[in-house]
């Protein structure tokens, strides 16, 4: 049993499917029914006893620095790299937090704390079983392991989430490849994601962890969130 030691918001990007409501906020510190995106996830974690919580910013990222006054156990990291670069390059900022972590962004909603339990068997994703088609990343699980993800999405398999879980040792494969991809590419597209679910996926023995539909609500454009809070309708 691994135990998380430490967790990784990330929070650089511009948002762009939100303008433009993002064009004067980032997209985690929009508030739905009340509450802030990124003010969820740091709440659920502290439910669960994790910390430090290292936040990663870059886009307005002035908009952010009352979090580490609100709460004693938010850090804030600064990504110079987020207008050139896709999230591996908010990985990159945080690279000396990998091992024994959870990462999560920053632009979702935990209405059910217990999914980002600090106890877990392996590295993995939040996930959810999908039986219907999903144009979200769909892996295919065998025996608890994750033997190939479907970029395109898919159906009868298992969607993942925004919320990933790294040992100590897996950890600090990933921070060796995300410096090895970004230091030679600096302007690189990748997600940050793309290195252990694909590009070097047999480096890595990923499990998922399950949880249901509704435990965690990710709000990809301004559609989704008149229907999480219809005040913005």
């Amino acid at each position: 049993m691994h135990e998380i030691k430490q967790a990784i918001i990330m929070a650089a990007g511009k948002g762009e499917r939100m303008r433009p409501l993002t064009n004067c906020i980032p997209k985690p510190l929009i508030k739905v029914n009340g509450t802030r995106m990124i003010e969820s996830v740091i709440e659920a974690l502290l439910k669960n006893e994790i910390s430090p919580i290292y936040i990663v910013v870059g886009y307005q990222k002035e908009l952010f620095d009352y979090l580490d006054k609100k709460y004693k156990d938010v850090q804030l990291i600064e990504n110079p790299y987020f207008e050139q670069a896709n999230n591996i390059s908010s990985l990159y900022a945080a690279r000396n937090h990998l091992e024994n972590t959870i990462i999560l962004d920053g632009d979702q909603i935990i209405n059910n704390p217990k999914v980002l339990s600090k106890y877990f068997e392996i590295s993995g994703y939040n996930s959810v079983w999908k039986d219907e088609y999903t144009y979200e990343w769909m892996q295919i699980v065998n025996n608890g392991i994750v033997e190939s993800c479907l970029r395109d999405g898919g159906s009868c398999g298992w969607q993942l989430y925004s919320v990933s879980r790294w040992t100590e040792d897996d950890g600090q494969k990933l921070k060796k490849l995300v410096e090895q991809e970004f230091e030679q590419d600096p302007y690189s597209n990748l997600y940050w994601d793309d290195l252990a679910m694909f590009k070097y996926h047999s480096d890595f023995k990923l499990g998922i962890f399950e949880m249901n539909k509704g435990d965690v609500l990710e709000i990809d454009s301004f559609a989704e969130l008149q229907e999480a809070d219809p005040s913005y309708r």
